[in-house]
Formats: C-alpha cells, structure tokens, sequence
C-alpha cells in the first residue's frame, strides 16, 4: 500500500496570512503556481489560490497592496495526512473536485502537499477516473 507520504512534495513555498495579496500573485507568478497554502509558521490555516485574488480579492475591491492574504484565503480546507492511502487521497480530490491536498501532521502543521499528477505516477488509471470526476460539468467546483 503506498501512502500519501511516499509521493507529496515536502518542500512547499507558503505565505502569511499578513503578507500582501500582491506579494502573493508575485509569488504565484515566480513559482508558476496557482495556490498558496497560508500557514503561520508550519500551522496550516488555510489556502489562496489565484481565483481568490481575483474573485475574492479585486473583484471585492481590495487593495493588492494594502489588503493581507487573510482578507482574500480559503480558510476551510480539505487536506489529507501522511499516513493515508494514495486511493483515499484520490477519493476525497474526486469527491470535492481538487487536484491537490495540503498534507498536515496531527497538530495541523503543514508537512507537504499532494497533487493528482503525483497520485498519477503511482495509479495512472484511478487517477484517470478522478480526473473525469473532478471536471464533471453538473457539479460545483470547489477551490483549493
């Protein structure tokens, strides 16, 4: 049985809550990332993504400069833990239609993350079918 651990990224560029949401976007662009996970030292707190800049932030009216990632973040996040079953990720990123989790320890630090390509290498056909369930056109995106 592999495990989500076998596969995340450990290394994961985060950002906090009290940093600008323009430093944010620079980071994205740097990084050539489409989400932030937001953390307060290691302690995982939620996640912002390109879309909530837009829709959250700009669209609102904040101001990139002045307003804080907090103002803009996704703060109930779906995540996995180290120890799942790579099936189980799989599931839970077809269930709510993500194509990544936060990996987050048992005192909720952030430990890595998982995306369906990782999940992919290991079970190219699950990760076929997860794929179909999260770009179903009847159901409602969710953000992460």
């Amino acid at each position: 049985m592999k495990r989500v651990a076998d596969v995340m990224t450990e290394e994961v560029r985060v950002i906090e809550p009290q940093q600008s949401l323009k430093r944010a976007a620079e980071i994205m662009a740097k990084l050539d990332v489409g989400s932030l996970p937001v953390c307060n030292g290691k302690r995982l707190l939620g996640m912002l993504t390109d879309r909530d800049i837009v829709v959250r932030g700009i669209a609102s009216g904040l101001n990139l400069e002045m307003d804080c990632v907090s103002a803009a973040m996704t703060e109930a996040v779906l995540y996995c833990s180290p120890g799942q079953d790579i099936a189980e990720a799989l599931h839970l990123m077809g269930n709510h239609q993500v194509r990544r989790l936060p990996v987050i320890d048992a005192e909720r630090r952030l430990v890595g993350i998982v995306s369906l390509g990782d999940l992919a290498v290991e079970t190219p056909q699950d990760a076929g079918t997860t794929v179909s369930e999260i770009s179903q056109k009847n159901s409602a995106p969710r953000r992460i």
